[in-house]
């Protein structure tokens, strides 16, 4: 278990460094990647409405200035998934949901003993976003033993 207090100041901590970040010059992508809000709250929640564990979030927000080290030294694309999906789009202040082109970057390194992968999503006619950070492995504890647990590989929900 995560104590509430400790919890609060890391994700406090990794929100604020977050928004300082703004962009990143991705060598691969031969473009910025950009920092936004919906890569943070995507950190946090597996859907809009879903939240991660908070376990899950904590680890994730303790990974996040990795993600900045990974795209900036990225030269070579792990995987790509491209697909149709509906996404959130909002306007004239309504949140509607478009059928759009989804393509997902992923690029993985080893930083201090930790496999990282980082996700970068780009949609259909806009920016380049930061998307996710996922440690390659989770640990999951039955019956005293801990296991490592895959995440599932879609780079939409992980």
């Amino acid at each position: 278990m995560i104590d509430d207090g400790k919890f609060e100041e890391i994700k406090t901590i990794a929100e604020e460094n977050y928004k300082k970040i703004g962009k990143v010059r991705c060598p691969y992508l031969n473009t910025d990647v950009h920092f936004n809000t919906e890569g943070f709250e995507h950190v946090l929640y597996k859907k809009w409405d879903t939240p991660r564990s908070k376990q899950e979030q904590y680890t994730r927000l303790k990974l996040l200035p990795l993600a900045v080290k990974v795209i900036a030294q990225s030269h070579t694309l792990q995987e790509y998934n491209e697909q149709k999906a509906f996404v959130r789009v909002q306007s004239n202040s309504k949140w509607n949901k478009e059928l759009k082109l989804v393509r997902y970057y992923v690029f993985m390194a080893i930083i201090n003993n930790a496999l990282i992968k980082v996700v970068v999503r780009e949609i259909e006619g806009r920016n380049k976003i930061f998307y996710s950070i996922i440690p390659k492995w989770r640990t999951e504890t039955k019956e005293g033993e801990r296991k490592r647990i895959l995440y599932t590989g879609n780079p939409e929900e992980d």
